[in-house]
C-alpha cells in the first residue's frame, strides 16, 4: 500500500527538481523579455513621456498609426519582405541536400554557406554597400554580361532598393536554415530509402514521397523563425538604406525604432512594434495550420 504513495513523492521531487533547474531562465524571461512586453504593451495605450506624467488614451496612438502614410508603407513593406520566405527555405533545402553528400573538402563547402550568418551586420552592410553602389561589383559584372546597358541605382532608385534589401536578407538566411536542414536530414532513417530504392523509386521520387514528409517537423520550424524573421526586418533597413530613398525601404518595426527612439515619439514606436508583434503571432498561427506535421500518421 506504501508504494504507490512512494512513487509519487519521487515523482513529485523529481517535478520539484526539474522546476528549480528551470526557474533561473524563466526568471530571465519573465524580468528581460514577458514584463518588458507586457509593460510595453500598456505604454502604448497611454501618452507616456520621460518628463511628463502619464495618462491613459486608450486607441488615440493606433488610430495615428493607421492614418500615418509612413507606417502604412512600412506595414506594406514589411508583408513584402515575406517573398524572401519561400525562396529562402527552397534555396536552404537545395543546399543541405547538395552538402549531405561525404565528398572530399564537402565540410568546407558547409562553412562557406554559414559564413553570412556569423558576419556582423555592419560588415554585411559595408560589403553588399560596395557591390549595390553604382560603380560597383554588381553593375559590372552585368555591364560585362550586357544584360544591362546602364549602371543601375539598386540602393538609390526607389523601385529597386527594398528588392536589393530583401536579396541580402534571403543571402544571411541561407546558411542558417541549411544547416537545420542538414540536421534533419542526417538524422532521418536510411532504411526506408532503401526499401525506396529496391522498389524501384528514383531519385526525384525519393526526395519528394520520403525525404520531403519526414522534414515537415523542420519545415514548419524554420518557416515560422523565416517569417517572424522577414516582418521583424530592420538591421539590413538600417544598414544599407536608413529607410530611403524616398521611405521605400521603411519596414514596420524600422517606423517602430525612427518613432520611438530618433523622434522619441515612444507611444507611437511601441504601438507599432505591438502591431508588428500581432502579424508575427497572426501568421505564425496560419503557418502552424498549414504546415502542421502529419508524418506520425
Amino acid at each position: 500500500m506504501s508504494m504507490p504513495s512512494s512513487a509519487s513523492a519521487i515523482s513529485k521531487r523529481r517535478n520539484l527538481l526539474a522546476y528549480a533547474f528551470l526557474a533561473p531562465a524563466l526568471l530571465l524571461l519573465l524580468m528581460f523579455s514577458f514584463w518588458p512586453v507586457m509593460y510595453g504593451s500598456y505604454l502604448s495605450f497611454t501618452d507616456f513621456s520621460l518628463i511628463r506624467e502619464v495618462h491613459w488614451v486608450g486607441f488615440a496612438n493606433y488610430r495615428a498609426l493607421f492614418a500615418n502614410d509612413m507606417f502604412l508603407t512600412g506595414l506594406k513593406n514589411s508583408l513584402l519582405f515575406l517573398l524572401v520566405v519561400p525562396f529562402t527555405q527552397l534555396g536552404a533545402i537545395t543546399l543541405a541536400v547538395l552538402v549531405n553528400n561525404q565528398l572530399p573538402g564537402i565540410r568546407w563547402f558547409r562553412a562557406a554557406y554559414y559564413v553570412p550568418v556569423v558576419t556582423t551586420v555592419s560588415v554585411v552592410g559595408i560589403m553588399w554597400g560596395f557591390m549595390f553602389h553604382e560603380q560597383g561589383t554588381l553593375n559590372y559584372v552585368l555591364l560585362q554580361l550586357h544584360i544591362i546597358a546602364a549602371p543601375l541605382g539598386w540602393l538609390s532608385d526607389d523601385a529597386l532598393a527594398l528588392f536589393a534589401v530583401m536579396f541580402v536578407s534571403f543571402w544571411r538566411g541561407l546558411g542558417w536554415y541549411m544547416v537545420m536542414y542538414l540536421a534533419a536530414l542526417q538524422s532521418l532513417p536510411a532504411e526506408m530509402q532503401e526499401a525506396a530504392i529496391l522498389d524501384g523509386a528514383n531519385r526525384w521520387q525519393r526526395f519528394w514521397r520520403i525525404t520531403v514528409p519526414m522534414l515537415k517537423p523542420t519545415i514548419l520550424v524554420c518557416s515560422i523563425m523565416s517569417v517572424l524573421a522577414a516582418l521583424k526586418a530592420y538591421q539590413e533597413v538600417d544598414v544599407l538604406t536608413q529607410g530611403g530613398p524616398m521611405n521605400s525601404t521603411f519596414t514596420a518595426l524600422y517606423y517602430a525604432y525612427d518613432q520611438g527612439l530618433k523622434h522619441l515619439k515612444l507611444p507611437r514606436g511601441l504601438a507599432a512594434s505591438f502591431v508588428v508583434s500581432l502579424c508575427c503571432m497572426a501568421i505564425a498561427f496560419v503557418c502552424l495550420r498549414w504546415l502542421k506535421p502529419g508524418h506520425r500518421e
